[in-house]
């Protein structure tokens, strides 16, 4: 189907030592910074099934970063200092001459692994090429190296952080077992706490190289258009990474990984809205790599919205629901949507959520109903009022749901 077949950036990777890759990158704008990714030879292509994170390499490209990889076997080679500076060197100089890096003064060293999974003298190695190299300014690492006295950002996986040091920015991650949390397919992989540090690096990385910075708001908004406005599946699976998804949090619905999405864009999503379907904007915060909305999806209920409303034919009532979406961006493209609303303000608002419910469990005191007596509680949930409460705090009172009692009545 031709509506599934968005194009992708394509830039192919090239080999520029037995050890050393280039990958240009991957955003849709095609230039950015340069950052030397160094990672264990063990590690360099490992894959996960339980996430959809691709490898650092080409996740960084995505990011708009161009990447020199630079994999380092854990044998004890004599010549392993002398080679990390030379490819730190060769990424450098990799970067000055490359069309698709567009800061030729500034690069940064991002190293993936535990000290465990590199040669001994590696450290040392690495401490005196990144000292000695004028043009790379920074660094990010996952374990305790002593580098050199540049800026630098440690991930550091446990409770117990090692006191901090001049020039360095440091995080910990409780959950996280070993350095390897990062690494989709390690062992000790966790996908929230390497999230949280990918996010962070973004924050460090983007200071010192000057970018690449991207208008996360527009792309935000290019991609709502070709969703609601155009009604485009090819044009909006092209605002997206390679392997983005979407999760609809109330009833589970969207997609995980391009196939998936694309397919329920096509018959779940993209035609699936009402005509009259709007969304208005309440509130917007713009991260890192984040842009969070508060917003007011509005639309007459004059087809079955089974993403929305699963299961329930057509009220033709009029809706009003507060959203939340939370969008991850990637480079100058969507990852992921988080997107949340209350599913009780949708059934109240629809008619279909009882003032009442019974109440299954004594109150009190062990207090049971009398003989063919019940409990019923009333459903704290509200209708069209939490959207309006939303646009404006003063239009409907606080705490009227405090008034709710239990009661008594007949089987």
């Amino acid at each position: 189907m031709e509506e599934l077949g968005a194009q992708l950036p394509s830039a192919p990777v090239s080999q520029l030592a037995h050890n050393a890759v280039l990958q240009p990158p991957l955003s849709r704008r095609g230039y950015g910074p340069g950052l030397v990714i160094i990672i264990p030879e063990t590690h360099c292509d490992i894959s996960c099934k339980v996430t959809l994170d691709p490898h650092p390499m080409q996740k960084w490209a995505e990011e708009g970063f161009a990447i020199v990889r630079v994999s380092v076997s854990a044998e004890p080679l004599h010549s392993s200092i002398f080679d990390i500076g030379v490819a730190l060197e060769l990424g450098v100089a990799t970067f000055k001459s490359l069309l698709e890096c567009d800061v030729k003064d500034k690069f940064a060293v991002l190293i993936y692994g535990s000290k465990s999974d590199f040669p001994a003298p590696f450290a040392e190695g690495l401490h005196a090429a990144i000292a000695s190299n004028h043009d790379i300014i920074t660094y990010v690492a996952y374990d305790d190296w002593e580098i050199s006295s540049k800026p630098g950002l440690l991930h550091l996986a446990g409770r117990n952080a090692t006191p901090k040091k001049e020039n360095l920015t440091q995080y910990t991650y409780a959950e996280a077992a070993s350095p390897g949390f990062i690494l989709p397919g390690h062992d000790d992989f966790r996908v929230s706490p390497a999230s949280l540090a990918h996010s962070r690096s973004l924050t460090f990385l983007k200071k010192y190289l000057q970018g690449p910075y991207f208008d996360l708001e527009a792309i935000w908004d290019e991609h709502t258009y070709f969703e609601f406005e155009k009604r485009s599946v090819h044009s909006t699976m092209g605002t997206m990474v390679q392997e983005p998804y979407v999760n609809h949090i109330p009833t589970l619905t969207g997609g995980v990984g391009r196939s998936k999405l694309a397919q329920f864009y096509q018959d779940h999503f993209v035609f699936n809205n009402p005509d009259d379907t709007a969304l208005q904007l309440v509130s917007r915060t713009v991260g890192i790599d984040r842009v969070i909305d508060e917003f007011i999806f509005s639309f007459t209920h004059t087809k079955e919205i089974d993403w929305l409303i699963p299961g329930i034919p057509p009220t033709g009532q009029r809706l009003r629901i507060p959203f939340t979406s939370i969008v991850n961006i990637r480079g100058d493209r969507l990852y992921h949507e988080h997107i949340s609303w209350d599913q009780a303000t949708v059934l109240v608002q629809l008619g279909l959520m009882p003032e009442y419910l019974p109440f299954p469990y004594p109150l009190p005191g062990d207090r049971l109903p009398a003989p063919g007596r019940r409990f019923e509680y009333r459903v704290p949930a509200a209708g069209v009022e939490t959207a309006l409460k939303l646009e404006d705090e003063s239009s409907v009172p606080s705490n009227k749901m405090f008034e709710f009692q239990i009661r008594e009545v007949d089987e």
